[in-house]
């Protein structure tokens, strides 16, 4: 696979946002055909080993995420959340949907020994390998998603679980009635 359309996903993920700017994010991108056999052994045995599928795409990129940064230490004390993990999220999102911009197909794995890929990959303690993603060319495109809550399920407007008659006529609003929305900022 072509170096540059990995390039041009990294960069997408790059210009991510993250919380504070933090960007706790680091890649290692697998594209060598021996070191990501080696990759697989570590990666994907034993109870691991239903992910070992994602060793057969062309690259596979680790995400790291930096552990214990103030910011994270903080959020995480205050509101229990590891914003780093959302930063994380958000950044392999960006590799994502480049990719299938670049007509590549991608497969978000979490499944895998995380002990012995900071081994293999000689990750520092300040690290923690987040997710992996495979990336390639699909031999064939699905030819439908897979089938998905409609809308009307999985929202409300201003309070949990409004009424449906309520979030109805809403929906099904043109795109062109968004035209509205400010480009630049949104004030309050």
């Amino acid at each position: 696979m072509e170096r540059q359309k990995i390039l041009t996903c990294i960069e997408a993920a790059r210009l991510a946002p993250s919380a504070e700017n933090i960007q706790p994010w680091r890649f290692v991108v697998i594209d060598d055909p021996h070191v990501k056999e080696e990759f697989r052994k570590a990666a994907f045995s034993g109870i691991y080993s239903p992910s070992r599928f994602a060793a057969k795409a062309p690259v596979i990129v680790v995400i790291l995420g930096k552990k214990d940064l103030l910011a994270n230490v903080i959020g995480r004390q205050i509101q229990g959340t590891a914003w780093y993990l959302i930063d994380i999220g958000i950044a392999g999102e960006h590799i994502v949907l480049q990719a299938q911009e670049l007509g590549l197909s991608t497969c978000w794995i979490g499944w895998f020994h995380a002990k012995k890929v900071r081994t293999f990959l000689h990750i520092p303690a300040t690290y923690k390998a987040i997710a992996l993603i495979a990336m390639g060319y699909s031999a064939e495109r699905p030819l439908s998603l897979q089938k998905r809550k409609p809308i009307e399920k999985i929202f409300s407007f201003n309070r949990f679980g409004r009424g449906e008659k309520e979030r109805v006529g809403t929906i099904h609003k043109k795109s062109s009635d968004l035209d509205c929305l400010p480009q630049k900022s949104i004030q309050a």
